[in-house]
């Protein structure tokens, strides 16, 4: 890949796929994207047991509806917002604009620093109800993979949001560098190939 402000192509350049799937942020969005994909697809499929004597279904966390439909909701708003970023990391090579970029770099770290601290609390919640769980609620142990599963994929998905924080943060102080540098310097080359 050319030389890049940014960690990016050059503004306008065309896209490059291989270069695009080798980005860090780019791996770690499509891990992310899986572990969201595990954790509210464990939950709908096997997140809720009913006992033997009963007809309704109950959430396999202590009974708690509230615990499932966090993990659900959670994961499938991190789904989506893996989405929307990946389109945004695809288009952001194009992306003239010192000041746009900028922006969407910010908006990126509050968003992943956003969905670090909600699977913080996701992990802590079905951890907590979880453990409250009573034997006699599930008789036959039902959906317990599930469930470990999508606590673990929880708490897993705290470092990858995590590390996307810190990839943007690191992705704004380049183009932080840049600005300053067209400031101070507004009649030199350009330091871009």
């Amino acid at each position: 890949m050319d030389g890049g402000a940014f960690g990016a192509g050059k503004a306008g350049g065309a896209f490059d796929p291989q270069a695009f799937i080798r980005q860090p942020q780019t791996i770690l969005r499509f891990v992310s994207w899986v572990f969201s994909i595990v954790v509210f697809g464990s939950i709908v499929n096997e997140g809720y047991v009913n006992r033997m004597d009963e007809v309704e279904e109950h959430c396999i966390f202590n009974r708690n509806h509230n615990a499932c439909n966090y993990g659900i909701t959670v994961g499938v708003l991190a789904f989506l917002s893996c989405l929307l970023y990946l389109a945004l990391d695809a288009y952001f090579p194009q992306i003239s604009s010192v000041k746009d970029r900028k922006k969407a770099v910010l908006s990126d770290i509050g968003v992943s620093a956003f969905w670090a601290f909600l699977w913080f609390v996701g992990f802590c919640f079905l951890t907590n109800q979880w453990q409250a769980s009573k034997p006699e609620d599930n008789p036959l142990n039902e959906g317990g993979d599930a469930a470990r599963a999508a606590i673990t994929f929880s708490f897993f998905s705290i470092f990858t949001w995590g590390s996307l924080t810190f990839l943007a943060f690191r992705r704004l102080r380049d183009i932080n560098f840049q600005e300053e540098y067209n400031t101070l310097f507004p009649n030199s080359p350009s330091l871009l190939p």
